[in-house]
């Protein structure tokens, strides 16, 4: 089945063709960083007109790039939530016209279950049962994945989300945005233990980063002026190692307690060398087989939601045109929940 994903949850207008689930065709994203850079963080309000510019442009070279076009697409997939609901509503208003229009059966993918199934895109062959951390700006969730739609949470955050860490870490530094991408250049060339930063919930597979932040503002105010060009780097990488070596140690933990050794690491953040790096080496040493989809397929994409759509489909779960997008998804502990009956999507 060939399938047009559609992905506006945030801050990129995406579009992606994907063949069997398995497949990328294409796979567009126009990014709105430099927009948002100037005011340290993403504006919802703009966010949402820069995906009214963008969208039709972003779909069209997506089916140009795969050499197709629309009479080809036979289904389509668009992320419905969680994210900013006005931007979500950009890309389902699009996603229900063209389906009204083409006669295409279309359907609503959850944001995080795509993060998910970005996996399948790659040349590696998971396996179902894995551990999967979900690791991103808004979110920082471990999950057992039995199935496309069998997941259940073994922790998450109960504060910050470790993108949201790196973000806030860099605007307490003066460094930017988007925080994680800064940080992660500038600690190549410091020291990782030049700072001793907390790390928080040791014996929870539960996550806290609030402490972290504070840690650093604390720093920073006994301090009393700015660290020095040659001091940031240390300073960056010690913060990053004490993000990054949380979310290694708990996710691993977590794999073992669950008696499963195959671990799938995705997200925005995933795309950080040094938790890559780190991930892999524990792995090794302890006897794990880590996945992780390369740095395109790991920030936000239209692919990912374009495979899971496919699964979606080709299973029978479609959706009607009176669709809402969903800024936050309902939860149950420990289980999922959705508008399509019996079927369980990521919260």
């Amino acid at each position: 089945m060939l399938v047009l994903g559609i992905e506006s949850s945030c801050d990129e207008t995406a579009a992606a063709v994907v063949s069997d689930g398995r497949f990328l065709l294409s796979n567009v994203v126009a990014s709105q960083i430099d927009v948002h850079s100037r005011y340290g963080g993403v504006v919802p309000e703009i966010a949402s007109r820069k995906h009214i510019e963008a969208i039709v442009p972003v779909i069209l070279q997506a089916l140009d790039d795969a050499e197709v076009t629309l009479n080809d697409i036979e289904g389509i997939a668009v992320t419905i939530g969680p994210g900013l609901v006005g931007s979500l509503l950009v890309g389902l208003s699009v996603a229900k016209a063209i389906a009204f229009a083409g006669g295409i059966p279309f359907v609503g993918v959850n944001h995080l279950e795509g993060h998910v199934a970005s996996i399948f895109l790659t040349e590696e062959k998971v396996a179902f049962p894995f551990v999967a951390l979900v690791v991103s700006g808004g979110h920082t969730t471990i999950y057992l994945v039995k199935g496309f739609e069998n997941l259940a949470v073994l922790g998450q955050t109960r504060d910050d989300a470790a993108g949201e860490a790196f973000d806030k870490g860099a605007k307490l530094l003066g460094l930017g945005y988007p925080g994680g991408v800064v940080i992660d250049q500038l600690a190549k060339r410091g020291e990782r233990d030049w700072l001793k930063f907390p790390r928080a919930m040791k014996d929870s597979l539960d996550f806290s980063f609030s402490g972290l932040k504070t840690a650093l503002l604390t720093c920073i105010k006994r301090r009393g002026c700015p660290f020095t060009e040659k001091e940031l780097p240390d300073v960056a990488a010690s913060y990053q190692e004490a993000i990054a070596d949380v979310l290694v140690e708990k996710t691993l933990k977590a794999a073992k307690m669950s008696s499963i050794f195959r671990v799938v690491v995705c997200g925005g953040v995933a795309a950080n060398s040094r938790l890559r790096e780190l991930f892999y080496e524990n792995a090794d040493n302890k006897g794990f087989e880590v996945f992780i989809p390369p740095p395109v397929l790991c920030t936000d994409n239209a692919a990912m939601i374009a495979a899971l759509g496919e699964h979606l489909l080709r299973a029978g779960k479609f959706d009607a045109l009176n669709l809402n997008a969903i800024s936050r998804w309902p939860s149950i502990p420990n289980s999922f929940h959705c508008r399509r009956g019996e079927s369980s999507h990521l919260g």
